[in-house]
């Protein structure tokens, strides 16, 4: 591994062409560092705009499917976006890796308890994972352009009607959902299963394991569809592609563009209508309505969090898809301060988890060196409050020691919390309570145990992590803004003509045993279609 350094010392004249809009003398030692080792980030980003017909805040899922289709239909688009805009190269680490975390890895932090239980310590950078923590509730999410994509392990799954219908009562229809849009999403995703040839490869060892662990107990597992280029995954076991997905890569990005994020697809192809821009470094601070426009208070910031500018920009129609937390606290923040005085309610309310948790168990026999990130298949059990069970790898620990992890979803429709406007600190706040996943955590546990019990192993991995994890933790934050209360079937915000919730906001706490990636994009879709097709 590289020290910084010798990072500097052999960056040469490309690494430092970033360089010039400031004096060498004028920067830290952080910044020549990250600026050697990913100058593109450090570019300079135009000032959008003053006014735009379409503003879109957020990058990921759902405002990548509005940026497009909005241009597909001639319309003039901005998306604004707090993270930066990373390359792609399979021959460089365009990002940190998981065990010994540097700035890149996480969004504005010096330290971080790991998977593994160590905590970590690095630079304050603007890097590709937030963990925004609340009292009760750590919350993972994207920071970066292409939003959750960059960051997620690349499983989308479509939900059972019977959890669908009961998550959203008639107001989505599961048909049109099934025949239209989730197919349109899968194919510009290129969503498929894990070849053959990869499962039976070494760093795969884990997921046969994985599976005939769970066989043991009884389950039958089923192969997952997920977003990951197989050809990208198959070059690194050729030797290739520089390792990435092959080496437990995932959670804070994928450098060789393994994982087929929203860059290699819905962005780079709204760039390409010539009708779409994206900001990267733009944050955004509050948004409000002027008597004829909407408004976004905006700060622009340099990778490593200096405020370069700051403007107010102006839009006919602003899509809210800055992900459950970002779109709800600036809703909530709105609602609060008057500078949208129509919200209702309900703005804030019915946010849950996603029943997520971490599922360990140890003590098996490794079945290779190495554990790859990409998920293989899955377990459901509805015998009790229904609990599916993914094929995990264990992020940050470099070699394969007996661990098999799992990403564990419950379908939980009775715990729920809401966001509030602390006035005194000038923060929203989550509300939620401190045993909210506790239900989902015992059923579980239960079908953990059963797993462990068969498998002659042993629940958590002692001294570092329990059999199952997620008291206080989600990397799939849904609501705040839901279908039908804040907005209309469709995402338009009541009391306000113009105004879409177009990302996780938009559902009522849960999709069902199962991430909610693909529904949020299969509803960005439709309800994108039924935004232009009306005019509004």
């Amino acid at each position: 591994m590289f020290t910084r350094r010798e990072l500097l010392a052999s960056a040469g004249v490309a690494g430092l062409a970033g360089l010039a809009a400031r004096p060498v003398q004028a920067l830290s030692l952080k910044q020549l560092y990250y600026q050697s080792v990913v100058p593109e980030i450090f570019r300079d980003i135009p000032r959008p705009p003053t006014y735009t017909p379409n503003l879109v805040i957020g990058s990921g899922f759902g405002g990548a499917v509005s940026a497009l289709r909005l241009a597909q239909a001639g319309q003039q688009v901005a998306v604004l976006e707090r993270g930066s805009k990373w390359p792609m190269d399979s021959h460089r680490s365009i990002f940190s890796n998981d065990t010994l975390p540097d700035g890149r890895a996480f969004w504005h932090r010096t330290s971080a308890k790991m998977i593994a239980g160590i905590t970590t310590y690095f630079d304050d950078f603007g890097g590709v994972l937030d963990t925004t923590v609340y009292d009760n509730m750590i919350v993972w999410r994207g920071a970066a352009v292409g939003g959750g994509s960059v960051v997620f392990t690349g499983v989308m799954i479509q939900p059972e009607r019977r959890y669908f219908d009961a998550i959203f009562n008639g107001l989505v229809n599961y048909d049109e959902m099934n025949n239209i849009f989730y197919p349109r999403v899968r194919q510009m995703l290129r969503l498929s299963p894990m070849p053959a040839k990869i499962y039976n490869s070494m760093p795969h060892g884990h997921s046969r394991l994985w599976d005939q662990q769970v066989a043991k107990a009884g389950y039958k597992s089923y192969p997952v569809e997920s977003i990951w280029n197989w050809n990208v995954v198959q070059a690194e076991l050729s030797g290739t592609s520089k390792p990435s997905a092959t080496i437990g890569l995932s959670n804070h990005g994928n450098s060789n563009g393994a994982k087929y994020d929203l860059n290699q697809n819905y962005l780079l192809q709204a760039e390409a209508t010539g009708r779409a821009k994206i900001y990267p470094g733009h944050e955004v601070q509050g948004i409000g309505w002027d008597g004829s426009r909407y408004t976004v208070d905006v700060i622009k910031r340099s990778p490593d969090g200096q405020q370069l500018d700051r403007y107010v920009l102006s839009c006919d129609r602003l899509f809210l898809a800055a992900g459950s937390i970002g779109t709800s606290e600036l809703l909530v923040r709105a609602q609060a301060q008057g500078t949208l005085h129509n919200l209702n309610a309900e703005t804030g309310h019915g946010w849950g988890s996603n029943g997520d948790t971490i599922v360990v168990r140890s003590f098996g026999i490794p079945k290779g060196f190495v554990q790859s990130a990409p998920c293989a298949s899955r377990i459901h059990d509805p015998s009790g409050l229904p609990v599916s069970l993914q094929n995990w790898y264990v992020p940050g620990v470099p070699v394969d020691v007996g661990i098999i992890g799992s990403l564990g979803m419950g379908f939980d429709q009775t715990h729920r919390g809401r966001f509030l406007y602390d006035a005194s600190v000038n923060k929203v706040r989550l509300e939620w309570a401190v045993g909210g996943n506790d239900d989902v955590i015992a059923a579980t546990g239960l079908v953990n145990n059963r797993i462990c019990a068969a498998a002659q192993v042993v629940p958590g991995a002692w001294p570092f992590v329990e059999g199952v994890n997620g008291r206080s933790w989600t990397a799939h934050p849904l609501g705040g803004a839901v279908l039908g209360k804040v907005t209309d079937a469709y995402g338009r915000v009541k009391g306000h003509a113009g105004l879409y919730v177009m990302d996780g906001a938009m559902i009522p706490g849960s999709t069902g045993t199962v991430n909610p990636s693909l529904t949020i994009t299969a509803l960005a879709e439709r309800n994108i279609q039924n935004i232009v097709q009306k005019g509004g």
